[in-house]
């Protein structure tokens, strides 16, 4: 027995239940962040022995394969083989695999068996291998392996105690050298055959569900019906949460600026300022945490890969995957979300195109814009005697995002260097019922990762929009709203040459700026343009007769086509930057979508006026 502090690693394929294990041995004793120049999750804890020796202990991203096709495979290679620059090579790797699905799991066992370093295999999910009546001769195992090997039960309490006594009480060996020319298959083969009696392939109750829940037919309806109630409960769920969270924010900004003079500089920055932006950060978290519950309950439950597999055939056409469909759907919501969705895309080139037509998706931010400019310039008058005319053009709005979303991904297939067809190829897990500790762990660490990379940017750029929106200050004798004497008011006119074209007069110069920290600040934007005050609801009732006074009918139908495309949202960008580590992506991102919206407005604006 040693009683030396080891670093230990976990490794295993997906589903195999590694990081439910992880979390079953570290408890709340964790940490998450990302593996430097990649956003890749790094996740360390504190594995504790019955002997009373903690243990530094990291969960390594999943993989199927040392030949690495992910760049969660490649980290996972790297650290086990000791050639990480920033990570040492684990003193002890503990291997996890699925009891049920040996077949497919052994094979990266026998990878990692071959490096030659200490290692010891945990069958994970032995209680589900039993109930199907699937029978393994640990001790056969052990020794055609040469290395130990003990049972866990990750869902349950006490479902390591065997693995914790075992690190406690034996010294680590390394696994006996293996020829690293031999047939991993052959190899796998003649294990199960002399240690694993399986009485079938696949669980009866998988192959039940699967007949309705893969059926080319019912399972589409299925699917849709899923995603429907998804979206509308990250709608009518996160509402309240997000007008609390608005009110709470409101609050403490009004009662912490109250401690300053009234009209000075430093309360402006309180309240509108450093509040303002941490209001703008925070009510998006009650969509975050909405979305990522079901998308990690559907993870779980093991349905998550068999949605990709049904709507793969689809998203291919356009470029995408099977697995873009989530974080697309997602994005309905915020693009911030569905962006930090796309982690679920192994395949770096899928993944990169499914964050740079996110932003394409019609965000709930939009709506207020829509919501303003539909009222006030569309008439309310039915189609065909069912449908109303406002109706028809939101929805329009709607489909538009999506058609735009499919093309440009088309289009990014056509032009890029790289024209292989990467096939969708994933394992389909046996379904199980979510751990709710798992899930809340899931939850915690994607809401810390939320906090932690936006809101220490958006609250920066928050404040800097503050600062050239009130600086400098109007004199006494300044007649027209003080913003048009600000640093903003003079960007404002120094912009409508360039946007006289789409129809964009300065008042919607101006707006577009603050509008950057989110797309529906535009509207009280507006509204203190035209020298308007009160709530967002009374300006914009307010302002809707004065637009429809003031503005053509061309320069609306513009304005709406600027916001279907136009990525007027700097927490978007700034969660492009974060997630592709790359400020070139962001560089595309920005240029490819201010250009559509320009385009867009341009056609809009030109042919509305010949149609007027």
């Amino acid at each position: 027995m040693s009683a030396a502090v080891m670093r230990i690693a976990l490794v295993g394929s997906p589903n195999s239940g590694k990081t439910a294990l992880f979390n079953l041995l570290t408890g709340s004793h964790q940490k998450v962040a990302n593996y430097a120049g990649v956003t890749v999750e790094r996740k360390e804890g504190r594995l504790h022995l019955p002997n009373g020796v903690v243990h530094p202990l990291l969960d390594l991203p999943g993989a199927y394969s040392f030949d690495a096709a992910s760049p969660d495979e490649v980290i996972t290679r790297d650290i086990c083989r000791g050639h990480h620059p920033d990570e040492p090579a684990p003193d002890l790797i503990v291997c996890v695999a699925d009891a049920t699905n040996l077949r497919l799991h052994l094979r990266f066992v026998l990878e990692v068996a071959r490096l030659g370093r200490p290692m010891m295999l945990a069958l994970n999910m032995m209680d589900a291998a039993r109930r199907r009546g699937i029978r393994i001769d640990k001790d056969e195992l052990e020794r055609r392996l040469g290395i130990p090997v003990v049972e866990t039960v990750a869902v349950e309490r006490d479902g390591a105690d065997q693995l914790r006594r075992y690190i406690a009480e034996h010294r680590p060996m390394a696994a006996p050298a293996m020829a690293a020319d031999g047939d991993l298959h052959a190899d796998v083969r003649a294990m199960l055959d002399a240690a694993v009696s399986m009485p079938s392939a696949t669980a009866a109750i998988d192959d039940h569900i699967d007949r309705w829940a893969l059926h080319p037919l019912i399972g589409p309806l299925l699917l849709a019906a899923l995603m429907f109630f998804i979206f509308q409960a990250v709608f009518s769920w996160a509402g309240p949460l997000m007008d609390g969270i608005e009110a709470g924010v409101g609050w403490l900004g009004a009662l912490v600026a109250g401690w300053f003079p009234d009209g000075s500089a430093l309360q402006s920055l309180i309240a509108d300022g450093i509040f303002g932006g941490l209001g703008s950060v925070l009510v998006f978290l009650p969509q975050i945490v909405i979305l990522f519950l079901f998308i990690l309950i559907l993870e779980e439950s093991g349905y998550l890969p068999r949605a990709a597999f049904l709507l793969d055939r689809l998203m291919f056409k356009a470029g995408l995957t099977g697995r873009a469909f989530i974080p697309l759907l997602s994005s309905f919501a915020c693009a911030i979300p569905g962006i930090m969705a796309t982690r679920s895309i192994s395949d770096p080139r899928d993944r990169l195109t499914t964050i740079l037509v996110a932003p394409l998706m019609t965000c709930s931010a939009r709506l207020p814009v829509y919501t303003l400019l539909i009222a006030a310039f569309i008439p309310q008058q039915s189609v065909l005697g069912l449908f109303n005319l406002q109706g028809v053009v939101l929805f329009l709005l709607y489909f538009a995002g999506i058609f735009s979303a499919m093309a440009v991904a088309w289009v990014m297939k056509f032009i890029r260097r790289d024209k292989s067809e990467h096939a969708l190829i994933m394992e389909l897990p046996t379904y199980r019922l979510p751990v709710l500790r798992d899930v809340a762990f899931g939850l915690w660490q994607r809401v810390k990762i939320f906090l932690a990379r936006v809101g220490g940017i958006i609250l920066t750029l928050t404040v800097l929009l503050w600062f050239l929106s009130s600086y400098p200050a109007a004199p006494a004798d300044f007649a027209g709203p003080a913003i048009d004497y600000s640093f903003a008011g003079r960007i404002g006119h120094f912009m409508e040459p360039l946007f006289a074209p789409i129809g964009f007069n300065w008042q919607i110069c101006i707006a577009l700026i603050p509008g950057l920290a989110a797309r529906e600040v535009a509207v009280s934007a507006l509204g203190t343009v035209y020298a308007l005050s009160g709530s967002d609801d009374s300006i914009a009732t307010a302002l809707g007769p004065i637009i429809a006074n003031q503005w053509s009918l061309a320069t609306a139908l513009s304005l709406l086509a600027w916001y279907v495309f136009a990525p007027q949202c700097l927490s978007t960008l700034a969660v492009i930057k974060r997630e592709t580590n790359s400020w070139k992506n962001v560089g595309i991102a920005t240029a490819y979508l201010f250009g559509l919206a320009y385009l867009a407005s341009f056609i809009t604006y030109q042919l509305a006026r010949l149609w007027s």
